[in-house]
């Protein structure tokens, strides 16, 4: 019986491999059950270490899956440093002086390889992993990651500034920009809730508080202080009142004008998505449920697998 079924999931994969990947094709939550049990409770431990050192790492590592997912699908691309043969995604304008987390990816990847006995676990599944321990750790809901993605041996600094949405996108750009990568306007309010937990740059809200009028204006004056006309790019804000803890502030700022990125106001804003923050902004468990379905379907994009990719050896270069 157990070689009967080892043989037909051989002869699975080689029928199907060379057929295009589908949203959920090959993606299993037991992936790494018989390879490497203790993957999962590994990398959690790593997490928790981490977000308990550093409450806002939770959003960063956060944002790198999300921000990995959005350039050529989910494949750990983000990741890679610079080379002669890679133009990384780390010097694109949304992540370039932003991004952050890496140390912990590497600690991550230590760590796992050594439970693991030899590299079977993926930088790209790493990140899958990691950011749904890190909304876990913050107080947020938990759902099964779909596991078994490969990484790119490739990375696109001009595919990053293209496909990650801007601070500045008004809603239709942002609906047609989730609508490219297969998600919807429920998935996209879902998963703009994300940014109910860490930072943003000044940088990237400066035109919000000065320009705009969709803002509450004590609320514009307060961060006046931190984000100047000129300089100091790099000051911080909460992203939402209480950006240590995965509640639903942030959609009930959005109701009182308090979002902090233009991006952010845009989903209440007069538009097709104002009822569904408005749902979200007093039912934190229904955002919790959405934000769960919306992170497994994001983290299925696109997924190298199969005989594609490389399992790195080393999150930062290719093999």
């Amino acid at each position: 019986m157990a070689f009967h079924k080892y043989f037909s999931f051989v002869l699975y994969v080689f029928v199907f491999a060379a057929f295009p990947t589908t949203a959920f094709s090959k993606l299993s939550h037991d992936y790494y059950d018989y390879t490497c049990p203790n993957a999962l409770s590994t990398i959690r431990s790593v997490v928790e270490a981490a977000v308990q050192k550093e409450r806002r790492m939770g959003a960063s590592l956060l944002r790198l899956h999300f921000h990995d997912c959005f350039v050529n699908g989910c494949d750990g691309s983000i990741l890679l440093d610079p080379s002669s043969t890679i133009d990384s995604e780390k010097n694109a304008l949304p992540n370039f002086q932003s991004a952050r987390g890496f140390e912990v990816v590497d600690e991550i990847k230590e760590a796992v390889d050594e439970a693991c006995g030899k590299p079977v676990v993926s930088c790209a599944d790493i990140l899958a992993v990691a950011a749904r321990d890190s909304v876990v750790a913050l107080g947020g809901p938990s759902w099964k990651v779909r596991l078994g993605r490969r990484d790119s041996t490739t990375a696109s600094r001009e595919a990053a500034n293209a496909n990650i949405p801007a601070p500045f996108f008004s809603l239709s750009e942002l609906i047609n920009n989730f609508k490219s990568h297969g998600l919807n306007e429920r998935d996209l309010v879902a998963l703009s809730g994300g940014h109910t937990i860490g930072n943003a740059r000044c940088a990237t809200f400066r035109d919000h508080i000065y320009n705009d009028s969709n803002i509450n204006p004590h609320f514009a004056k307060e961060l006046k202080h931190i984000c100047p006309r000129e300089g100091g790019d790099s000051n911080l804000a909460p992203l939402d009142r209480s950006a240590a803890r995965f509640d639903s502030a942030y959609f009930s700022d959005l109701v009182h004008k308090k979002g902090l990125l233009h991006s952010d106001q845009e989903l209440f804003n007069g538009g097709s998505t104002d009822a569904l923050v408005k749902i979200y902004s007093h039912n934190t468990k229904g955002f919790h449920k959405d934000f769960a379905k919306s992170m497994i379907k994001m983290g299925n994009i696109k997924p190298l697998t199969g005989n594609r990719g490389e399992i790195r050896l080393n999150c930062r270069r290719v093999n």
